[in-house]
């Protein structure tokens, strides 16, 4: 499912003009970057959080020159589903 088949969703089920409903898609989604860019942490309750994972820092191999490169300790973004999101996973149907 793309952003815009969720707009079209959102669009159907609510009655709402598209327009209206991707303005706040993408005001929603550039909260949680702006937020997460800022070091803060974005939980939504029923649904998860979105979290800033530190990486440490380590020595990775470039194979092809055979040199060592330093990977200073950073962050990536990272989603953990609520416990109602999972169970609600669980017990869904199958998808191949």
């Amino acid at each position: 499912m793309t952003k815009a088949d969720i707009i079209n969703e959102i669009s159907d089920k609510t009655g709402i003009d598209k327009a209206d409903v991707q303005a706040s898609v993408e005001a929603f989604f550039t909260t949680i970057k702006t937020n997460m860019a800022n070091g803060r942490n974005v939980y939504v309750r029923g649904f998860g959080s979105f979290v800033n994972k530190k990486r440490a820092k380590k020595i990775a191999r470039n194979i092809s020159k055979n040199t060592a490169i330093v990977i200073e300790e950073h962050y990536v973004p990272s989603f953990r589903p609520s416990k109602f999101f999972i169970e609600k996973i669980k017990r869904s149907r199958k998808i191949n």
